[in-house]
């Protein structure tokens, strides 16, 4: 459930899921920011033959071929650059996992794109859970995810999508919530 916050008492279990909101997100959005800046700029300075990058001199480049497909490629990057930038602020897949025994209730909460659906909600009762799964692949593409397994044959997933969590925490995740909810572990 890869937390942030993890709140717990005897008959509460809350736990914070992180999204879009991550290191490596932020890294790569501010690498291709720059990148795409860098190339823009080289695309206009070979069109207006005025140096606008202190550390290159773009003017030398021709601008039919060489200096519009710089300016397209940074123009390119400065896209994607904005989509991650604006994904980021969305904090899009954040939420939270909520399990309380008291009202016995299970709440799961995620943020959306926008739009009229942006909040994600799954509301149900304790007694629907069957069990909690643990889905481990290793291999070219690993994932390692803990699903929420109801009566009704519906599997939801509690885990961050993206980067797989480490497989001890998975296993301790996933015990730790089935002792939780009174229910199996299922998978190990």
């Amino acid at each position: 459930m890869s937390t942030q916050t993890k709140t717990t008492t005897s008959q509460i279990l809350y736990k914070k899921v992180t999204g879009s909101r991550r290191f490596s997100n932020y890294w790569w959005a501010s690498v291709i920011t720059i990148g795409g800046t860098g190339f823009l700029l080289s695309g206009i300075s070979s069109y207006l033959k005025v140096n606008l990058l202190p550390f290159a001199d773009p003017t030398q480049l021709i601008f039919i071929p060489q200096g519009i497909v710089m300016g397209l490629y940074g123009a390119a990057a400065l896209l994607l650059a904005l989509y991650l930038w604006l994904v980021i602020l969305g904090d899009l897949g954040g939420g939270y996992n909520e399990f309380n025994r008291e009202t016995g209730k299970v709440n799961i909460f995620r943020w959306g794109f926008p739009g009229k659906n942006r909040k994600v909600e799954f509301n149900c009762n304790i007694n629907q859970v069957q069990s909690v799964r643990v889905d481990i692949k290793d291999g070219l593409n690993p994932r390692r995810a803990l699903y929420l397994k109801l009566k009704d044959r519906r599997e939801i997933p509690l885990t961050r999508v993206g980067q797989p969590l480490p497989l001890s925490d998975v296993e301790n995740q996933g015990a730790e919530l089935a002792k939780f909810l009174q229910v199996p572990l299922e998978g190990l």
